[in-house]
């Protein structure tokens, strides 16, 4: 099969790193219509990258579904996409996580180093950062080669890098085009690092972080300050305030994670919830509580690498404009999802708050396809935990009824999951 340069700007016949054109084929009809690339495995070798990260890169770019880990090496992207086509997202695929910084060859290894991902190149020895707000960053993240062990393909990538040999760092790489400044503007430093822009996930990070240094001072407290009376006739008192929803205990039973081991009400988890509840009531909205706010309160709890603390906080951060405001917590989230723990109770926490709702305005249940089609495409959750979530209902968050009722409400994104899954596997 013939062969192209990695790099579409250079047009060097003898230029040294190639790959095979991508070659792709459309099957089906109507809503089962999908586009298998042929030749992918072999194109994502010659980068030195697994098949998942480009195939999902592609999925990002299109808003299609894809298979991230084919059996048979039939890698599918749903719907009806030309090979040119795609052919221009993989050169944007390139220029952002392939191509050193400095040099721009393609000679670098993906590095994944303090929640960075770092593009080291054995060229000319840069090591530049790759930009987090990139979708595909938060897959990387998530999807870590496992260390000492390395599948089939990553060693095909690895050999396939390794036969290019080393390159003249100034070979086909002074000042030339087709980085990914081009599409997006600099977003570079003079250090080849990526600049933290206001209102990003870096920079939200930088302020949790700040403030956090900030809780470890000493703080003088003086004898005639007015305190918060925790006495059990006084926290009962502001339970019975809290909306109905919030009235029951925002933490389900207890468990190791329950540290003071008091419950009803009292918990560091419903200290949390009651404080978040207050601060909406006082400034008019709960979309008027900060993220960092949160997370800081969190923090002061000790609680905020918790998993249970997904739970306090999808009952009380939203409210019925649920599916607009969850793509604007979606920072703070993903911030505290560390784990498939997490994702789970993220999951359980959205399943009480649709029962709930459900319980007092049937017509509720209407929303919950479209709470989980916003989770999913903000990455808050993946398909493999919505899928296990929807095979069986459960009394672990609401009642065993209830549990029914919020699945059967989410059969049209399930089976919307399903079905992409289920072509893949019958090809």
């Amino acid at each position: 099969m013939a062969t192209i340069n990695i790099r579409s700007d250079v047009k060097d016949p003898f230029y040294r790193y190639k790959m095979e054109k991508l070659q792709s084929k459309i099957e089906g009809k109507g809503n089962g219509i999908k586009t298998v690339i042929v030749n992918l495995s072999s194109v994502a070798a010659s980068l030195a990258r697994p098949g998942a990260y480009v195939i999902k890169y592609f999925g990002f770019e299109l808003g299609a579904q894809t298979n991230t880990n084919p059996a048979d090496d039939r890698w599918i992207i749903n719907g009806a996409h030309e090979a040119s086509k795609l052919q221009d997202y993989l050169d944007g695929f390139i220029n952002k996580f392939v191509l050193c910084k400095k040099c721009k060859n393609p000679e670098t290894d993906v590095v994944i180093k303090d929640g960075n991902i770092v593009l080291d190149c054995k060229a000319c020895g840069q090591r530049s950062n790759v930009d987090l707000r990139l979708k595909l960053s938060g897959f990387i993240l998530k999807n870590q080669p496992k260390k000492g062990k390395k599948d089939k393909s990553e060693k095909k990538a690895a050999r396939k890098a390794k036969q290019n040999g080393s390159a003249n760092p100034d070979e086909n790489g002074d000042n030339s085009p087709g980085d990914d400044n081009s599409e997006h503007g600099s977003n570079e430093n003079g250090n080849g690092d990526v600049a933290i822009e206001a209102g990003s996930d870096d920079e939200l990070t930088r302020q949790i972080k700040a403030g956090a240094e900030q809780l470890d001072e000493p703080v003088e407290v003086k004898d005639d300050e007015w305190t918060v009376d925790m006495s059990a006739e006084a926290v009962r008192a502001r339970q019975q305030q809290l909306p109905d929803d919030l009235k029951q205990k925002l933490v389900l039973g207890g468990d190791e994670d329950d540290e003071d081991g008091e419950g009803g009400g009292n918990s560091t988890y419903d200290q949390l919830g009651n404080w978040i509840t207050e601060e909406a009531q006082e400034k008019g909205s709960v979309d008027d509580v900060v993220d960092i706010d949160i997370y800081l309160k969190a923090k002061d709890l000790g609680i905020e690498t918790k998993h249970r603390t997904l739970l306090v906080l999808v009952q009380t951060i939203f409210d019925d404009d649920i599916v607009k405001q969850i793509p604007k917590r979606a920072s703070m989230l993903k911030n505290l999802l560390t784990s498939e723990k997490h994702e789970k109770a993220l999951l359980g926490g959205v399943e009480r708050f649709i029962g709930l709702r459900g319980q007092k305005d049937p017509a509720f249940y209407d929303q919950t396809s479209k709470i989980l089609l916003v989770l999913y495409n903000e990455d808050l959750l993946p398909e493999e935990v919505i899928t296990k979530w929807g095979s069986k209902a459960s009394k672990k968050y609401v009642d065993l009824s209830t549990s029914k009722k919020v699945r059967k409400s989410a059969e049209t994104f399930l089976t919307w999951l399903a079905e992409a899954e289920s072509d893949d596997d019958s090809d």
